[in-house]
């Protein structure tokens, strides 16, 4: 056989398999036609349902959210930390608002409610609060952690309390850091561990040396080495 009658063999296959090919996709199709037809209307119809309830349901709610907290936001700027959580008997304060609206009245319910408890001697309820926050952006999530910290020292549980002032100077990364260092430095010598004590403010030193902390932080290197000598 010639070259060219086993090119035109191979041509003929081929155009055959393609033909056959073709021939089964019609027929897929034409069996499962119905039911392709049904999924893709179901995919439309839920696609349409979620875009519904984002723009008619969700997004109101947060608007709504977001105007009740207006008032409980001025309180809390002018330290009437009570009234900002719980309201004046005509707006609501920031525990109503995230227990009826959670979430959806943005990631700084949390820490407003948070601060706000803490402020007013409720510790537990503050680190509840402040453990949901949850926002992008590193200062402030640095500050709720470092804030969770403080509640803890004043539960007098200074070993969890050290955990989540590292945890906010590794979050933050920034002239913030050295205070969150600062304040694990504190609880380290309140359980008696100077050295990790020492190991802290270093950090402030060499990590942070022009932040507030740093500018001063020989004095407490010095003062701790002191100590550190004297039990030897």
């Amino acid at each position: 056989m010639s070259n060219n009658n086993k090119n035109a063999k191979a041509q003929q296959d081929a155009n055959a398999n393609v033909g056959e090919a073709l021939t089964r996709t019609e027929q897929f199709f034409e069996k499962y036609k119905k039911l392709m037809i049904y999924i893709i209307g179901g995919v439309i119809v839920a696609a349409a349902l979620i875009a519904a309830y984002h723009y008619f349901i969700v997004v109101p709610r947060q608007k709504e959210a977001q105007n009740q907290m207006f008032v409980a936001e001025r309180y809390f700027r002018m330290d009437s930390f009570n009234l900002a959580l719980n309201g004046d008997g005509n707006a609501l304060g920031f525990a109503k608002v995230e227990k009826e609206y959670g979430v959806k009245a943005g990631e700084a319910i949390y820490m407003y409610a948070g601060i706000c408890e803490f402020q007013l001697g409720n510790y537990d309820k503050a680190i509840s609060y402040l453990k949901k926050y949850n926002g992008k952006d590193k200062i402030m999530l640095g500050r709720a952690t470092s804030c969770i910290g403080d509640a803890y020292v004043n539960k007098g549980d200074n070993k969890t309390a050290v955990d989540y002032f590292k945890r906010a100077a590794d979050i933050s990364d920034n002239i913030f850091s050295a205070a969150y260092l600062m304040k694990a430095a504190t609880s380290y010598e309140a359980l008696g561990k100077k050295d990790d004590a020492l190991k802290m403010y270093e950090k402030i030193k060499y990590s942070y040396p022009n932040s507030p902390e740093g500018v001063e932080i020989e004095k407490y290197i010095s003062r701790i080495n002191t100590e550190i000598e004297l039990l030897k």
